[in-house]
């Protein structure tokens, strides 16, 4: 069997615009659901919910028959954490709260196996399905995608570095923690946030791939016209509230 192709990765390599939804429940309906709307890649997001890695398998296979790309968020830059995920099959990793070239160099090494890395070795695992895909420690960091989420004023400071570390697929900007890091709470699009990330994208467009969630979408076309690739346009519970809401209010 064949390393599985990851086509979010080859899309970044090229620079084709990927359009993303932002996933918390823990439910693999909601997905199977979702993944048939037309979205470029979905990510899981094991940071702020109770999804487990048990619960991220279950969410790649149902993603599988369909044409959208799984991406991963573990809870922090942990090699334990980003191990049992890489073995569950997962192939594009989104590591937040990266602040520094040593936090990058260690994110990057955690999804390698040595002597590039520290990933652990293990052959019956569900990426390499089961032992059938031959050669998968040699190959296994060629289709591995890893993406930063820069959410501090610190990151920014050392913006140029982080994102020049080889093995560094792409850079994501984290608007809610950047606007705390800015003093300004709970303020995801305050203009000083959002000049902050619009100066990194225009900085780093020649550098690395650039990213950004955000609920304001005037401002993610702003983001997308300065130059983000992969940007995820919405987040499914505020979908959800947002329709129930919607709805009720036509029964006012």
């Amino acid at each position: 069997m064949e390393l599985p192709h990851n086509g979010f990765k080859a899309a970044l390599s090229e620079k084709r615009r990927q359009i993303g939804l932002w996933s918390s429940f823990s439910d693999p309906d909601v997905y199977e659901l979702l993944a048939g709307c037309g979205y470029d890649w979905m990510m899981f997001d094991t940071e702020h919910s109770t999804v487990s890695p048990q619960e991220v398998a279950a969410f790649l296979r149902t993603l599988a028959p369909y044409p959208v790309n799984p991406i991963v968020r573990p809870g922090w830059n942990n090699p334990v954490e980003i191990k049992k995920l890489l073995d569950a099959g997962a192939q594009t990793l989104l590591i937040p709260y990266i602040q520094s070239v040593s936090e990058a160099r260690e994110a990057v090494a955690s999804t390698r196996y040595a002597p590039e890395g520290m990933r652990g070795v293990a052959g019956i695992t569900r990426a390499t399905r089961y032992g059938a895909v031959k050669g998968y420690a040699k190959t296994a960091a060629s289709e591995i995608c890893v993406l930063l989420q820069v959410e501090t004023r610190e990151a920014l400071a050392h913006l140029d570095d982080i994102a020049q570390v080889p093995g560094v697929d792409g850079i994501f900007f984290g608007p809610s923690d950047l606007a705390a890091s800015f003093g300004y709470p709970g303020e995801p699009s305050h203009p000083e946030v959002c000049a902050a990330i619009l100066d990194g994208i225009r900085h780093l467009n020649k550098i690395n791939v650039l990213g950004i969630l955000s609920l304001d979408q005037e401002f993610l076309q702003e983001a997308a016209d300065t130059g983000a690739v992969f940007i995820a346009v919405d987040v499914d519970s505020a979908l959800l509230r947002q329709a129930a809401l919607t709805r009720r209010a036509t029964w006012a």
